[in-house]
């Protein structure tokens, strides 16, 4: 019998005039494409046929695969430092202010887990530093309005152990870790995620912070 292998299907072209493709819609299949192929392997003509655009289509918005992962970066900080400064808005205490800021990252890294694991998952490695220093700008920005609420802390004597900065990068890096297991080994079977993040919450603001 004879085997005949299926090529993969490409989406269908867009017909011209329906307004060249949105920006999001070739960020969207771009974000598959990277952790599928590996930057390496990404090409502008695979995210096209993903698409369904050309290749020439496809640089009408954005100049090459570059500008493509810094815009899906900046995006996703800017969306994370949005939700920062609103939560470093309220008049509640520092602490609470901690907990709710690392909250909102976790949930926002499980309900998008193909932005999380690109964005803040990757190395970077291949992009040159001056392009992606505005990106870097940009996660200093983030992690510093989420600093803010560790320094009021430790300003009240509150802080058990470390500087404030180091305070605050072990409970990034400890909720880093956590909702990055979850996305990049699911079949793992995890606890309920939920309260593996009010686990990992209480473990540490209890460890870091005095009563």
């Amino acid at each position: 019998m004879t085997v005949v292998l299926k090529k993969p299907q490409k989406s269908a072209r867009k017909p011209k005039g329906d307004g060249h493709m949105r920006r999001g819609e070739i960020l969207a299949a771009a974000e598959k494409i990277f952790i599928a192929e590996g930057y390496a392997g990404a090409t502008i003509r695979k995210i096209a046929d993903a698409v369904g655009v050309s290749s020439t289509a496809l640089y009408m918005h954005f100049r090459d695969k570059d500008q493509i992962l810094m815009e899906i970066s900046s995006g996703a900080i800017e969306r994370l430092l949005d939700l920062n400064t609103q939560i470093a808005s309220r008049p509640v205490d520092p602490v609470a202010r901690v907990r709710l800021m690392l909250e909102a990252y976790m949930k926002f890294a499980l309900d998008n887990p193909n932005t999380y694991q690109l964005v803040f998952c990757g190395g970077g490695d291949q992009i040159s530093p001056d392009k992606i220093a505005d990106v870097l700008a940009l996660g200093d920005r983030c992690f510093e309005k989420f600093s803010e609420p560790v320094h009021d802390i430790a300003a009240r004597g509150r802080l058990r152990s470390g500087s404030p900065v180091e305070a605050a990068e072990v409970l990034w890096s400890g909720c880093h870790g956590l909702v990055s297991l979850l996305i990049t080994k699911p079949s793992r079977g995890w606890s309920n995620p939920d309260q593996l993040m009010k686990v990992m919450l209480d473990g540490l603001l209890h460890g870091l912070v005095t009563d």
